[in-house]
């Protein structure tokens, strides 16, 4: 008697449980500065045959080239290419007047996650400082409701993102910089991790090598489920900085790379799978120019072009935008809370959640 009625508990409790799996999950992925130029047309042949930016031009040929645009940019993004353009959305060729700008006058980075997440270009973000963040980010804001309570989580190669999400104030796991992995029953991924961070000649720098960024978020995912996840990728905007053209792109394939992984990992979990949405696009854009692509502010042309891509059953799939339309950074915010089921409402305006159908804006 005693089996039977725990039989028919857990034949009633079972679907409770499966409603709540059901609750949407999103990641958030970005890479720092890269522009919608090697988006959309592939490497450019101009800066990839200039010695002062490429080390060795010929063998960068072989790698990215090629006279047709759809091959090249395949080279240089091929899951993005082959896979997430007929799955999902890409937006933000402008060739075709399709517009993802930044709504912030200034064109760097802090001003630009600040938009992405808070949904609100603050005129008053107007410096890459280590100054805690007053405006309320939509991770926070997920954190504090009951379905997603503790099972948000962030990772950064740059280590400025304490402070642009205001650390002190938030409660979700964060990972940024070199700072150490640190949570309950680290496993042996995680340990070994943190000790190429420690002896890592780079640790003191601001940016974290990608690939212990991604190293940290996958194995973080794979074994304590987050439902909403921000990866944030770096290396693409260190480069170009440095004027490494060929760094640059290599940052860039390698970013692909891991959206792919990412997106394989989603599908072969059963937790993930059939319910999780990738919104992906960037922080600013850069100079259009082949002596201006190293850097990007407010007088600098092309740094607030940047681009948009969504992949996952919430979204329509409409593979290369080509419609006359635009999307600001700042309505990603509210995207991101309407895709969960919730309203952001913070301490600052925040701007309407992107129509995927139409513009909500023009430019």
């Amino acid at each position: 008697m005693k089996i039977i009625i725990l039989l028919a508990i857990c034949v009633c409790v079972k679907p409770v449980f499966a409603q709540q799996d059901k609750s949407p999950n999103v990641f958030i992925i970005t890479t720092d500065g890269f522009r919608s130029q090697e988006i959309f047309n592939g490497a450019d042949s101009i800066i990839l045959s200039n010695p002062l930016y490429v080390k060795d031009t010929a063998l960068l040929k072989q790698l990215f080239w090629d006279s047709n645009v759809d091959e090249r940019r395949r080279m240089l993004m091929p899951f993005i290419w082959k896979t997430l353009a007929k799955q999902g959305s890409i937006y933000g060729n402008r060739d075709f007047d399709n517009k993802v700008l930044v709504s912030n006058p200034y064109r760097f980075s802090y001003a630009g996650y600040n938009e992405i997440f808070t949904g609100y270009a603050d005129p008053a973000v107007i410096a890459n400082r280590k100054k805690w963040n007053r405006n309320d980010n939509v991770l926070q804001f997920l954190n504090e409701q009951e379905m997603y309570k503790n099972k948000v989580a962030a990772f950064a190669s740059w280590n400025l993102f304490d402070y642009i999400f205001n650390k002190p104030g938030s409660d979700f796991y964060l990972n940024s910089g070199y700072r150490n992995i640190e949570h309950d029953s680290l496993t042996a991924t995680e340990i070994l991790a943190n000790g190429i961070q420690e002896q890592s000649v780079n640790n003191a720098a601001p940016t974290r090598n990608d690939m212990l960024t991604f190293v940290t978020a996958k194995e973080y995912i794979q074994t304590k489920h987050p439902k909403v996840v921000y990866i944030s990728f770096g290396e693409t905007d260190e480069y170009a900085h440095s004027g490494k053209y060929d760094e640059y792109l290599q940052s860039a394939h390698m970013f692909d790379e891991y959206l792919a992984q990412l997106w394989y990992l989603v599908n072969k979990d059963p937790f993930y799978r059939n319910n999780t949405s990738f919104i992906i696009t960037t922080d600013h854009g850069r100079g259009q120019k082949s002596n201006t692509w190293v850097r990007h502010d407010m007088f600098t042309a092309g740094s607030k072009n940047t681009w948009l891509m969504t992949l996952g059953r919430q979204f329509e799939n409409k593979g290369e935008v080509k419609t006359d339309d635009a999307i600001y950074s700042e309505q990603i915010a509210q995207t991101i809370a309407h895709l969960l089921g919730y309203d952001f409402i913070a301490n600052h305006p925040v701007a309407d959640a992107i129509s995927l159908n139409a513009s909500i804006k023009n430019p």
